[in-house]
């Protein structure tokens, strides 16, 4: 077995590990930099990736542990996808290290680990590899989740995490039992031989729908999005940005690799179902996203809302829908990691994060502001921003497909009416900081250096994606290749 394969996995879990070590010797006020130490060891990881870790032309797929591990053009893509998101991630985290009592040094090892098991997830070819990468990564965050020990609603959103979650995994288990007992294989590339012959067995069909039950309560799209609210809510802000994002994503690639690579003909059957869960998604998430007041909450209704977007591009069943998929995550990466980076300083001490403590953000600080404002209109999807191109290139994809079932019209006409809806939430956020109340505090907001330059990093994504598509969609057309 070639291990250099594994070199992504393996340097994060090196890193995590040497931050546990180096914190048995560090006094208590240093422990907070080590996040600055975490994030430089993933950027250099990503360096590393984007540089020095390429795909031969003659061997455009190469396998591990028997098969059950593969780095293609697809696991690349997400690999760099998660670091980028970690390397964030990790800088929000030393903003909030203050306002975690003890065990900083645990947060951001915790942190890599989760990393480690959304690395693994994208390589995943076999459903063994996949359920231990959706537990490595569910477990980190259910200690995560819960990890503010003197906050009930930190406790209490763990408690719910956990609960719903070990629900999801045993629906998992248990499908992943049906299908192997009826096909006598795990692996992916194997299945796909086979699994065409049990098109008509009711037992196989019923395990891939729980599997499928179980990548659903990861991506929280509906009827599995119970739990996002309220773990969004109550979880320290940069694990739900981390949940939101790489959680989500790495849902969104086992998903991807179970449908279209595994059982790709069978998939081809689900389009009636496909349509069904990415509409209400949209139509649940965005309704429900209204009257809220907290607001991680409303970004935890706006997330489900986005996975019924992302599910569009799975729906259409075609190349365009799934390197839209891609393109979607990615400029989702940079709009929900900066939104969630200005509420972890803006609604610093904020009792329940009401969007109201936004108001007189723009005299505070006007970088955040702005960021906020980009954010939610790059959410809300206008343009000129990556929002507006990536929900364009989903809807093109869905239209496309009209022709062959008059179900993607209706889709269309239900995201065409989320995005509607959508405008007023994401435009309230903004009518707070432009248009603050009486006892707005005014104080000036410091922000730091590091933090800065993450911002303008993340804004400027959000408008190269939105101004300049054309290389990260090639990048999702060459990723997607490999899928049918």
């Amino acid at each position: 077995m070639n291990l250099s394969l594994l070199s992504h996995e393996l340097l994060v879990l090196a890193l995590g590990l040497g931050l546990l070590l180096v914190d048995l010797w560090l006094p208590v006020p240093a422990k907070r930099k080590l996040g600055y130490v975490a994030a430089a060891g993933v950027g250099l990881i990503l360096l590393y990736s984007l540089f020095c870790v390429q795909l031969p032309a003659s061997s455009p797929v190469q396998y591990a542990f028997g098969q059950m591990y593969a780095l293609d053009g697809l696991a690349l893509f997400f690999k760099r996808f998660f670091l980028l998101a970690a390397l964030i991630v990790l800088l929000m985290s030393v903003e909030f290290a203050d306002r975690i009592a003890s065990g900083i040094a645990e947060f951001y090892a915790l942190m890599l680990f989760a990393l480690s098991g959304m690395l693994f997830a994208s390589s995943a070819n076999d459903f063994a590899l996949l359920f231990v990468s959706l537990e490595l990564i569910t477990v980190t965050f259910y200690v995560l989740t819960s990890f503010q020990r003197a906050r009930v609603t930190s406790l209490e959103a763990g408690v719910k995490y956990l609960i719903i979650g070990a629900l999801s995994t045993a629906f998992t288990v248990y499908g992943i039992a049906l299908v192997y007992g009826i096909s006598h294989t795990l692996n992916f590339g194997l299945l796909s031989g086979v699994a065409a012959q049990y098109g008509d067995n009711k037992i196989f069909l019923f395990g891939l729908a729980l599997v499928l039950v179980g990548l659903g309560f990861k991506i929280a799209a509906f009827p599995f999005q119970i739990w996002a609210p309220d773990v969004y809510q109550g979880a320290p802000t940069p694990v739900t940005a981390f949940l939101a994002i790489g959680s989500k994503a790495a849902g969104f690639a086992l998903l991807l690799r179970v449908l279209f690579i595994a059982v790709p003909d069978i998939t081809a059957r689900w389009s009636n179902l496909l349509i069904i869960i990415s509409g209400v998604s949209i139509l649940y998430g965005n309704l429900c996203a209204i009257p809220q007041r907290n607001l991680k909450r409303l970004l935890g209704y706006s997330s489900i809302a986005h996975a019924g977007y992302l599910l569009l591009g799975v729906a259409a069943l075609s190349a365009a829908g799934r390197s839209a998929v891609l393109y979607y995550l990615s400029g989702y990466l940079f709009t929900v990691l900066s939104a969630f980076t200005v509420i972890c300083l803006a609604l610093r001490g904020v009792e329940g994060e009401d969007v109201g403590g936004l108001a007189g953000l723009h005299r505070r600080s006007p970088l955040l502001a702005a960021t906020m404002t980009l954010a939610m209109a790059s959410l809300a999807g206008i343009p000129p921003l990556a929002g507006f191109f990536g929900k364009f290139l989903l809807l093109k994809a869905v239209v496309e497909q009209g022709p062959t079932h008059p179900g993607y019209y209706c889709l269309t006409f239900t995201a065409l009416a989320g995005v509607v809806i959508s405008l007023y939430y994401y435009f309230g956020v903004v009518r707070a900081m432009y248009w603050p109340g009486e006892a707005a505090d005014l104080s000036p907001i410091v922000v730091s250096k590091p933090i800065r330059l993450t911002l303008y990093g993340c804004i400027g994504g959000m408008l190269y994606l939105g101004l300049f598509p054309n290389g990260l969609l090639e990048a999702a057309n060459q990723a997607v290749k490999l899928l049918r």
